[in-house]
Formats: C-alpha cells, sequence, structure tokens
C-alpha cells in the first residue's frame, strides 16, 4: 500500500471514531481544574457552571482546585492531561493572557497548549481599601500615598494576577509608589487587608462584596463604564477621578490541546446550555459577576486580542518579567 493511500485509509477510520466518541461523550465524571483557591471570581465561576453542567450533560462536573503558582500548577497541569475532554481549565484572564506577558519562560504556552471552548463569566474590579485610610475617592487616595512613597503596600492574588497587573497601572497613572505583596489567593488577602495590613486591594465583587455590603472594606470604586448593580452606591473610576482607569476579567473554559473538534463543540453547546438556566444567572448576578457565553471561535479572537493588548500594557506600566 503506498504511504498516500495509507493515509487516506486512517483518516477515514479516524472519522467515524471521532464521531463516535463525540456521540458518547461524556460517559463519565467531567473535572474542572481551577487555578485559584476557594472563593474569588474564578472559582466561583466554576461553581456557577458545575451544578448546571452536570444536569445537562448527565454526568458530575467536579471543580477540584489546584492554586499555587500564579496558575501555573493548574495551567500546567491541563496542558498534560489526555486530551478527552474530561479535564478542562476554569481560566481566567489575567494568568491566560497577563503571565505571558509578565513571567519570562511559563511552562505552558497560552495558544499551543489549550483548546477555547467557553467564555462564562465577566466582572468589573472594585478599588478597596481598610476603613483606617482616610480616603474617599481616588483623588484623595493617590494623595494619601503621595504623602510618603514607598510606605505603603497593595495587595494581590498573586504575581500575574489581575489585582498585580491593575494595581501596576493604577500606580502608573497616579505616579503612586505602593509596593507590591502577594497572596495565594483573595482569602489571606483580604485578612491583611481588614487588619489594616495593607492599605489597597482591587480585586473582582466576590471577594469584597460582602465586606463592603458590611462596612468593613470602603470601595472607592468600580473599574467600569457604568456603576454595579450590586453596589449601586460606589462610584466608577470616572467618577472617583480616574476616568483612564478600567478593568475587566473574565473567566472562561480550556480544553488540553488536541481534543478533538467534535468534544469541543459538544462542550461548548452543553456550557450554554448550562449558563442559560436561571440558576446559573441567579447565582452569578448573587456574587456580583456577569455571565457571558462565547463560543470557542469568539474566544479563540478574544485570547488573541488581550495577548497583544496586555504586552503592551504591562510594558507600559513598567512590570518586569519574573
Amino acid at each position: 500500500m503506498t504511504r498516500l493511500k495509507a493515509a487516506a485509509a486512517v483518516a477515514l477510520l479516524a472519522t467515524p471514531l471521532m464521531a463516535m466518541a463525540a456521540d458518547e461523550f461524556p460517559s463519565r465524571p467531567i473535572t474542572l481544574i481551577v487555578p485559584n483557591p476557594p472563593g474569588g471570581l474564578v472559582d466561583t465561576s466554576a461553581r456557577v457552571l458545575s451544578e448546571p453542567l452536570s444536569r445537562v450533560i448527565g454526568k458530575t462536573a467536579v471543580v477540584e482546585n489546584k492554586d499555587g503558582g500564579s496558575g501555573n500548577i493548574a495551567y500546567q497541569y491541563v496542558a498534560r492531561a489526555k486530551p478527552d475532554g474530561y479535564t478542562l481549565l476554569i481560566s481566567y484572564s489575567a494568568y491566560h493572557v497577563g503571565n505571558p506577558a509578565i513571567t519570562a519562560k511559563l511552562p505552558w504556552d497560552p495558544l499551543k497548549d489549550f483548546e477555547p471552548v467557553a467564555l462564562l463569566t465577566v466582572a468589573t474590579n472594585v478599588v478597596t481599601v481598610p476603613t483606617s485610610v482616610p480616603a474617599n475617592n481616588l483623588q484623595e487616595l493617590s494623595a494619601y500615598f503621595k504623602q510618603a512613597p514607598g510606605k505603603y503596600n497593595y495587595a494581590s492574588q498573586g504575581i500575574g494576577s489581575m489585582s498585580h497587573i491593575g494595581t501596576e497601572i493604577f500606580k502608573q497613572q497616579t505616579g503612586t509608589q505602593i509596593t507590591h505583596v502577594p497572596y495565594r489567593g483573595s482569602g489571606p488577602a483580604i485578612q491583611d487587608v481588614l487588619a489594616g495590613n495593607v492599605q489597597l486591594f482591587i480585586t473582582t465583587p466576590p471577594s469584597v462584596m460582602g465586606h463592603v455590603q458590611t462596612g468593613k472594606l470602603k470601595a472607592l470604586a468600580v473599574t467600569s463604564q457604568k456603576r454595579h448593580p450590586m453596589l449601586p452606591n460606589v462610584p466608577t473610576s470616572a467618577e472617583a477621578g480616574l476616568p483612564a482607569f478600567q478593568l475587566e476579567s473574565w473567566v472562561a473554559l480550556f480544553a488540553p490541546a488536541g481534543t478533538p473538534k467534535p468534544v469541543i463543540a459538544t462542550l461548548a453547546a452543553n456550557v450554554q446550555k448550562a449558563l442559560a438556566t436561571p440558576e446559573s444567572v441567579k447565582r452569578a448576578e448573587g456574587a456580583g459577576i456577569e455571565v457571558k457565553f462565547e463560543g470557542p471561535e469568539a474566544l479563540a479572537q478574544r485570547v488573541r486580542t488581550d495577548l497583544a493588548y496586555w504586552a503592551k500594557t504591562v510594558k507600559a506600566a513598567g512590570i518586569t518579567p519574573e
């Protein structure tokens, strides 16, 4: 048999096998790998999806937190997983498109190692400070930090997180000097902010909304063009005196590279159904985030666009690769 005929025979065999795999998928539980600890935007988004997705597919969608290494532990784990659709990544925008710009020699590639499945949620960010900080808007906060350059600290969820990159952009736009203190996720960061040990934390609503609503933290602005429905008394960054300061985070679902296209299509269709359920929408809104489905092609374009944007943003903010 010639090489050409052999290749044709393999292709003919592969097509029905792929179709059969898609027809039978999923035949067992799916694991959703989260690069963050419980709580916060990424974990919340995973749980917004997991229960309704389990009902849609008739199999359990299990959430598994593999935090640490600024997301790299989870990303590398999924990149090396079998590309069969049963091990998936709940990806955070700051890790997926921020880490490549901020971290030299990543152990994974945002384009080559992952297949886009679906966008899940989007969220604005909230500028929060402990009640001990005598500032009620972003202009007053900038003036407060400028009185003692380098004296005060800001928290982040880790190197490469949106709270890290976003605060460095804030520093650049305001000409302030604040020291970066990275934490392993929102939980420990918030504890130090509440205690007044750290003077600034810019993060997504799920992490801090309860503390803001009870008055334990002050929210000076949301980094979007309109006010957040769950925080109606918190001004936008423009209203608070810094109109150029805009930050949006997203969470999306990715599969390992090489996952069959029919499996990707089946996953995307089922995710769309799961996110459209009233349960998902209500749970997301209650956490202060927005369900927003995009399919594989739209998500792929979003990633390409954001990679270019964050590379420029990180360079302009003077963030050096680790």
